[in-house]
């Protein structure tokens, strides 16, 4: 018998794709840090999505929570831009949350794209390399390759164990469909990158040496996962 969803305390302000972008991160992330073996199981299915399109792999149908875009069992003419967000933000929370058991990587009223990127820099400085991959990620002339490059920064920050705020990257990403708001989330993203100031107990340098890896020659992997 399938177990209905359990809703979790939602920030206010968070759209469709938001609000259930976080219930359904929220749930697994706590299966998850408890080593709940069908949660285990469930975030590494989910995680083979990330950076892929969600009609390439109906094996997730049923996993990644799109069901709680329809809470009313209607659809709409936008639906498909709010399943496209969710499925890109679930898959790559699932990715960021490997092998991370004692911290989660889905963060309500945490950092946000732009700030993330800029805590895995030198406090005073400007890594070029991983700049180069955030402008990358801006400048994507498509969903599909945005989420890809999306990817390869996730990975860096799961090095890190530098969080994100799951459920406002899906409503920046579902709106960042719409070309009249393209800008105004890439706006969003460059102001989290330049207004980020690291706290007291931040260790920057840190972070920005172990972003220094290519995510490209990941070889993470989680063994009650495979």
């Amino acid at each position: 018998m399938t177990t209905a969803p359990v809703p979790s305390p939602r920030r206010d302000g968070l759209g469709r794709a938001g609000g259930a972008t976080h219930d359904h991160v929220s749930q697994l992330q706590r299966g998850y840090r408890a080593d709940e073996s069908r949660s285990v199981a469930r975030v590494a299915q989910i995680r083979r999505g990330a950076g892929r399109r969600i009609g390439d792999l109906p094996e997730l149908w049923g996993l990644t929570g799109l069901e709680r875009l329809y809470p009313k069992g209607r659809t709409g003419p936008s639906d498909a831009l709010a399943e496209n967000a969710m499925h890109t933000a679930v898959t790559l929370w699932s990715l960021h949350q490997q092998s991370h058991r004692d911290a989660g990587m889905h963060r309500p009223g945490g950092p946000q794209l732009g700030s993330a990127v800029r805590q895995l820099m030198p406090i005073d400085d400007i890594d070029e390399p991983l700049r180069k991959r955030f402008v990358r990620a801006g400048s994507a002339p498509t969903f599909d390759i945005l989420a890809q490059r999306l990817r390869e920064i996730v990975l860096l920050l799961r090095r890190a164990a530098v969080p994100l705020d799951y459920g406002l990257l899906a409503d920046q990403l579902n709106r960042w469909q719409l070309p009249t708001h393209r800008g105004e989330v890439n706006r969003s993203w460059g102001r989290g990158f330049h207004a980020y100031r690291p706290s007291k107990d931040t260790d920057g340098a840190s972070a920005a040496d172990t972003a220094t890896e290519s995510p490209d020659t990941d070889t993470d992997t989680d063994k009650d996962e495979s």
